[in-house]
């Protein structure tokens, strides 16, 4: 038996991209003494010289919103058209109903199709491929994927793994038709021997059945992190590349994941980008934003190179679990 239905001829791109980056700026003056360290010692691990705080109006949802209405402003399509929203968040402080249901309901589109993704670091790219496979598939014509953490709701400011290196912010980009292919092939996967390095613990089940356990923190093992990152990622960038039918001499742009200054440079070395490729490194100014800091280096690139609007990049996005995914996209037009 054969299914009578037919795919449409059309393929996916990212149409536009919005951010939100939360009021309150906190350098690294603000975290050095609870974690016994200084401004140079942060700087020559991370790259990081600030970042950002959600106060407490800035929720998960608020962020959202306004990230994904200056995306749906900037690609000039209202919500009613939006056909689904996929969240990439870990911490949406509700095990049920997903972040995404209440955000649509914010938006005005109650109907639409809405659901959380927990792949941390690489949510944003899970997100941004399923969109691109739900479009090309004819489910959808509009899809909005969401990158949102408050990890500051998570870290514990007296970590001197971690604290200085966590932060709060949005990013949303549209994803839609178009005549020609916009997003290449994702390559993703997991290592989760390692699943451990990176942990939100305890459960809430031990917390519920054990007065002595507190509220949920971050813990990472940062050198395993780290040698994972820039040991593993650099095939997984280049596969990504070669599928999209380019060369690192052809491509324009790479924009992975905001983890560290150190791996982003690490990555590019070992690539062999070459100079002229435009590399993001928002991490200085946002900290890690986990699933939000691929959407929000975009812009902040997009502001800073305007030129690099259509044009190509890779984007890479891994963290805890440990889980990776990665794709090549051409960079949404100049706004409308």
């Amino acid at each position: 038996m054969t299914l009578n239905f037919r795919t449409p001829n059309q393929e996916s791109r990212i149409l536009s991209v919005g951010s939100y980056r939360p009021s309150r700026i906190v350098a690294n003056s603000e975290i050095v003494d609870r974690i016994e360290s200084s401004d140079e010692w942060i700087r020559e691990r991370s790259g990081i010289e600030s970042r950002r705080f959600a106060t407490s109006e800035e929720t998960v949802i608020a962020m959202s919103k306004a990230a994904s209405e200056l995306a749906l402003k900037r690609a000039g399509v209202p919500m009613s058209e939006v056909d689904a929203v996929i969240m990439a968040t870990v911490s949406y402080p509700y095990q049920t109903p997903s972040g995404a249901t209440e955000l649509i309901r914010e938006l005005g589109n109650p109907r639409a199709a809405a659901f959380d993704i927990s792949a941390a670091c690489a949510g944003f790219c899970y997100g941004l491929g399923m969109a691109s496979d739900l479009i090309r598939a004819g489910t959808a014509k509009y899809v909005l994927v969401v990158g949102v953490e408050r990890l500051t709701d998570f870290t514990d400011p007296d970590d001197r793994g971690t604290a200085f290196i966590f932060a709060d912010g949005a990013g949303a980009v549209l994803v839609g038709p178009s005549r020609e292919s916009g997003i290449g092939p994702m390559v993703w996967g997991s290592d989760a021997t390692n699943r451990e390095a990176i942990t939100l613990e305890p459960s809430w089940i031990e917390i519920r059945d054990s007065a002595e356990m507190s509220w949920p923190e971050i813990s990472m093992a940062g050198q395993t992190v780290f040698r994972w990152a820039v040991y593993e990622m650099a095939p997984v960038a280049l596969e990504a590349i070669q599928k999209a039918g380019l060369t690192v001499d052809t491509l324009d742009a790479f924009i992975p994941h905001q983890a560290n200054l150190r791996i982003i440079d690490a990555l590019a070395k070992a690539m062999k980008l070459p100079e002229r490729v435009a590399i993001a490194k928002d991490v200085r100014t946002a900290g890690n934003t986990s699933a939000a800091s691929i959407p929000l280096a975009m812009d902040a690139l997009l502001s800073e190179r305007p030129d690099l609007h259509g044009k190509s990049a890779l984007l890479i996005g891994f963290g805890a679990g440990l889980v990776y995914a990665g794709q090549v996209a051409l960079l949404p037009p100049e706004p409308k």
